[in-house]
């Protein structure tokens, strides 16, 4: 019987290398990881803070989104996945032409070779097109930066913001994705970093608390009193991240096979099983659970089990779980109070303990747990393992910990210098008069119209003795959110 024409090789757009099935899957993960951001975090951004941030949060979001991709395509996916120019570095170059775009994809500096110089792995070569990878690692730079921002939220100047995002993703972001996954000196010297533990949320939380330190603080009433202005949509933004972290540690392989299939469990039991840990402590040490505590473990267990999703067992996973909703409970609970520099930052949704302190502890416990048969089927160093399993395994730790190590002495450089040479140029902090009123003096805008028919509160008609000179929105006239009729 004939071959049906949807399966034949060599039709024009189905080279004899492209599996149509890894193709499937990567641009799935590619989108689930891309909802996380957008509208996840920018739902989730936009209901955790207060109501006259809800504005400016949710756009900080939705700007990087915006920019990192045309920062990606322009020079950034070849500085973090192209040929070497320094051992943490690639060279940068545009990832727009057609022969670029349409070729099998190659991570051309992961062949890992043994000290003779003979081969020991070949270049990572997934079966689908170079555009699709592309878009992938996009999706991950992006979701970076947007976590980042996290520990800025609610004061910083937007346009600082603006200039700080492509600064930051040249000169942080592909140093740290080129080490570890592009095949520079980190790859090279068999570090562990699955799906970005390091490379996403250790560097999205100490460039976050570098960043809240050097912008400077929320006002004395902001921080004081921030409560969430909706609770159930900030659910969905959790719901959102939560669902999409599947394509997160799923795509990782670069390829719809065993691994990916560990990793997609191992991430949601670790979790569930961070949600309960950190719930349980809420409620023995305050009474009551906390729906925004709940989110908070949620978060810590989806980022430790991030840098070893793949590689360990799944009982692993229930105990990194285990950890990830109590370490960082403590760290953010107890030592943040007690710390003089912790309580001087200002990180304003605690990213530092909810990225980079669990992301830390993924790295440190995959250096741990990581299962030597798992580890066969994915990294490119033979017989790596973790020290719980012998055999050289205290090796593995020890790097763990020299790379986050490397990552956090980068960030911290990196992020300040690239805010000193802003700050020459554009304020960091929005002054205190905007930090008073928030959105509508910083954007014109408002999240919630709270007057009939939607139309723009205005302090003269409708009897406040207070007037507002802020610049009017050109969008005004549209739907400016929720209408209740009062």
């Amino acid at each position: 019987m004939a071959t049906p024409s949807a399966y034949q090789e060599h039709l024009p757009a189905s080279p004899e290398w492209l599996n149509k099935g890894d193709n499937a899957w990567q641009l799935t993960a590619a989108t689930l990881v891309g909802l996380q951001s957008m509208p996840g975090l920018v739902i989730l951004y936009a209901s955790i803070v207060k109501k006259k941030w809800a504005v400016n949060s949710a756009f900080m979001a939705l700007y990087a989104f915006a920019a990192v991709l045309i920062c990606w395509v322009l020079v950034c996916y070849r500085m973090a996945f192209g040929e070497q120019l320094l051992p943490f570095w690639g060279k940068g170059a545009p990832a727009l032409g057609q022969k670029f775009l349409t070729k099998r994809a190659l991570v051309i500096e992961t062949a890992h070779h043994y000290n003779n110089g003979t081969v020991e792995t070949p270049a990572e070569q997934p079966f689908y097109p170079m555009a699709s990878l592309v878009y992938f690692q996009f999706t991950f730079a992006a979701i970076t930066l947007i976590l980042l921002a996290g520990s800025v939220l609610g004061r910083m100047n937007i346009k600082a913001w603006m200039a700080f995002v492509p600064l930051w993703l040249i000169f942080s972001y592909t140093v740290g994705a080129f080490s570890l996954w592009g095949g520079g000196f980190l790859y090279q010297w068999g570090v562990i970093d699955y799906s970005g533990g390091y490379v996403i949320h250790l560097s999205s939380g100490i460039g976050g608390l570098t960043a809240a330190y050097w912008v400077g603080p929320r006002l004395k009433s902001d921080r004081e009193r921030f409560p969430p202005n909706n609770v159930l949509l900030m659910l969905a933004g959790a719901g959102l991240l939560w669902m999409g972290w599947s394509g997160f540690n799923g795509g990782a392989p670069y390829a719809a096979n065993i691994a990916s299939s560990i990793a997609v469990l191992n991430t949601n039991i670790c979790a569930a099983t961070s949600l309960l840990v950190w719930t349980t402590l809420d409620v023995i040490f305050f009474g009551k659970p906390s729906v925004i505590g709940a989110v908070q473990g949620m978060m810590t267990g989806l980022v430790c089990i991030t840098p070893g999703a793949g590689l360990v067992q799944s009982w692993a996973a229930i105990v990194m779980g285990i950890l990830s909703g109590s370490i960082p409970w403590v760290t953010m609970m107890i030592l943040h109070k007690k710390s003089s520099l912790l309580q001087k930052v200002d990180d304003t949704l605690g990213v530092f303990h909810t990225h980079a302190v669990a992301g830390l502890l993924g790295g440190l416990l995959t250096g741990l747990l990581a299962e030597p048969a798992l580890c066969r089927l994915l990294l490119p160093v033979t017989n790596s393992r973790g020290a719980f399993y012998g055999g050289g395994g205290g090796v593995q730790f020890l790097k763990q910990l020299v790379a986050a190590l490397f990552v956090i002495g980068w960030n911290l450089v990196s992020t300040t210098i690239i805010l000193l040479v802003i700050q020459l140029f554009i304020p960091l902090r929005m002054p205190d008069d905007q930090l008073e009123i928030g959105d509508d003096a910083v954007h014109g805008e408002e999240a919630y119209a709270l007057w009939g028919d939607g139309e723009r509160y205005d302090p003269t008609r409708h009897g406040s003795l207070h007037t507002n000179n802020s610049a009017v929105s050109p969008y005004v006239t549209g739907a400016r959110g929720v209408t209740i009729n009062l």
